[in-house]
């Protein structure tokens, strides 16, 4: 078959991309900006790719695709959306071809929740995949223990991380629902995409259909000290549950060990301990919970715990967690997907964990559509309260604009520590000012989830060349 992918750029339907031609299919596809890396591991799998959405590239195939699958980027007014509307071609969406190609009559294991859903889905994978296991995976970044973010795999066992985010322009349900897992990790749940969704409840209505899917059979792998979570379990679940957290009433919980390891504890009793590596790029109270989790949806697929620590203790974080850049001047720099702020909360506690009382400088992009409609703007000092200095980036005018004062949204931060946060509309600006204050023995933490202009690797040149 010849699949046509719409927004093949995107880590999720780039995943779809490799899977479909892992599976025998013939894959080309189309983005509006196509570009290393996403382009290059696309191109070495025979991915044939065009820039674009021009209906003229219907032309340049000598038959018609069989398929178009459409990636939520797209949107009504989209030319070649438009094209394929018009002529009836057969289309559908990421989620729907993978639920019904791939993951039917596979035992899948779906990881959900607003935070550590990449971290915790590659976890499990590689717990599976160290394990002997084979599984296939598709995880929206890139696992340092792999080379790919997706494959078919060789067995009936697949872990996916699954978004709530809105399907396609003409499926308004959240992706997770098209997955039928088998085993349902849910991490957590608050406020996000303030784009799509009115409020919580309506990220609870979403979560709680992925729950209908789960059989009787199944099990939900639930967070027990989340609010929200219980909100949705109380509207009904009919399989098993298990939660964990923190404290010793949940079925899974845990001691923490000296460098971020971890005692697991399950139904009161010791059952296996991790331990990370220093190059491992794991830390923080977040990813320890990330860990247990992954450990308590294992073993329903008969990893023992013991097992599981054996997998985690040779885990490797994936890129843009908390990964370091680089070091110039013993000043280390680090890049963070952090969007939300309970994850930057959750970051620089992680940070602060491990380096101690050596001086954090949060270097921030407020990028995600959450965060540039202003929800979550109230929550940012507190986020960034335990950063030394804090330097962000936001633009007044033009397509990256906020539409909201970033500098009078961080005033509480120098109110409590005179130029504590400091705000940048020019990139340049906020590089100058980011090196001027670093010292040997710092750490700049970049948050973005996005290129952030490639301010990283800016931050460490000029860090080689400062004196």
């Amino acid at each position: 078959m010849h699949i046509h992918i719409l927004g093949i750029c995107g880590t999720f339907m780039g995943g779809i991309a490799a899977i479909a031609r892992q599976a025998g299919h013939r894959v080309t596809g189309c983005d509006a900006n196509v570009y290393p890396p996403m382009s290059t591991q696309l191109e070495v799998q025979g991915i044939e790719l065009i820039e674009g959405y021009s209906p003229d590239q219907l032309l340049q195939f000598e038959t018609m695709p069989d398929l178009f699958v459409i990636g939520n980027v797209v949107s009504r007014g989209n030319p070649l959306m438009e094209a394929i509307l018009n002529q009836g071609l057969p289309y559908t969406s990421g989620p729907q071809w993978l639920g019904e190609q791939v993951l039917f009559g596979r035992h899948v294991l779906a990881v959900a929740g607003t935070h550590g859903k990449t971290t915790t889905s590659a976890m499990l994978t590689w717990i599976l995949e160290f394990n002997g296991y084979k599984p296939g995976y598709l995880i929206g970044g890139v696992p340092l223990n792999f080379t790919v973010s997706a494959r078919l795999g060789q067995s009936k066992y697949f872990v996916i991380e699954a978004d709530e985010y809105d399907t396609a322009f003409f499926d308004k349900r959240s992706k997770f629902v098209h997955y039928r897992p088998r085993t349902a990790l849910l991490n957590n749940l608050e406020f996000d995409h303030a784009d799509i969704f009115a409020d919580l409840a309506a990220i609870e209505t979403q979560f709680h259909h992925l729950i209908r899917t789960v059989p009787g059979d199944g099990l939900l792998v639930v967070n027990g000290e989340e609010p929200a979570l219980a909100s949705v379990i109380a509207r009904g679940a009919w399989a098993p549950i298990e939660r964990f957290g923190h404290d010793a009433k949940n079925e899974w919980s845990f001691i923490s060990q000296a460098g971020d390891g971890f005692t697991v504890i399950k139904d009161g009793a010791e059952v296996a301990t991790v331990t990370w590596t220093p190059d491992s790029g794991v830390m923080g109270r977040h990813n320890q919970l990330n860990a247990l989790a992954a450990i308590a949806a294992a073993n329903h697929v008969g990893i023992s715990p013991v097992d599981a620590a054996k997998a985690l203790a040779a885990f490797k974080n994936v890129k843009r967690r908390l990964e370091t850049i680089g070091v110039a001047n013993n000043i280390t720099v680090y890049d963070d997907f952090a969007h939300h702020p309970t994850a930057i909360t959750t970051t620089v506690d992680g940070l602060r964990r491990r380096v101690g009382g050596a001086r954090i400088l949060a270097v921030l992009e407020p990028r995600s559509n959450t965060m540039k409609l202003g929800v979550m703007k109230a929550q940012l000092p507190n986020s960034l309260q335990e950063a030394d200095k804090v330097f962000a980036f936001g633009a007044n005018s033009g397509k990256e604009s906020l539409g909201w004062d970033l500098n009078e949204v961080l005033s509480p931060l120098n109110a409590k520590n005179l130029d504590q946060a400091k705000t940048f509309d020019e990139l340049e600006a906020l590089v100058t000012a980011v090196v001027k204050e670093a010292k040997p023995g710092d750490h700049i933490l970049v948050m973005s989830n996005g290129s952030f202009g490639g301010v990283h690797d800016k931050i460490l040149k000029a860090l080689e060349g400062k004196k």
